[in-house]
């Protein structure tokens, strides 16, 4: 079987993007819901629910800084790419952790959900560490070749003396 992450074309780059998109959106979705359930016992009993978020304080942040990872990595490229795919990585082990310490206390599976949206967005950051700087930059089937900008100079130029560039 292909490895998806491997390769110099557009398709690693999508499916890397596209792995730490939906891990962090699995993570964020994760952190923002019930994980655990009880009781205070006051003067009025009444219901106490704590979101993940609520445990983990940051833990939503660190999910929306990989969604802002991810856009990271269709922006850049080369060396750069392989920076950002370091801080996502980063990320993504900070996630899964976070998550994983709380997961065998929760009432709710949401910390599962967590931590394995944590892990999608390690595997992504390590697929941009190690092969990053071999994808394609964002728009760079746009950019000219030096050739077709000096050609497109010259017309100009003719333009300016007076000449009709298209006329030979």
């Amino acid at each position: 079987m292909r490895n998806p992450f491997a390769g110099e074309g557009r398709r690693p780059l999508t499916t890397t993007v596209l792995c730490v998109v939906v891990g962090a959106g699995l993570a964020f979705v994760g952190a923002g819901r019930t994980w655990e359930t009880g009781y205070t016992h006051g003067a009025t009993p009444s219901g106490l629910e704590q979101t993940g978020g609520d445990l983990v304080p940051g833990l939503s942040a660190l999910a929306l800084v990989g969604l802002a990872g991810a856009g990271a990595l269709l922006a850049t490229r080369g060396w750069a790419r392989r920076a950002v795919g370091v801080l996502v990585l980063l990320v993504g082990l900070a996630l899964a952790g976070l998550a994983l310490d709380r997961a065998f206390d929760a009432s709710t599976a949401w910390p599962a959900l967590t931590v394995t949206g944590g892990l999608l967005v390690i595997i992504g950051g390590l697929a941009a560490t190690l092969a990053g700087h071999r994808w394609p930059g964002m728009g760079a089937r746009y950019e000219r070749s030096p050739k077709s900008v000096g050609g497109t100079t010259d017309t100009w130029n003719a333009l300016d003396r007076g000449e009709d560039p298209t006329v030979r």
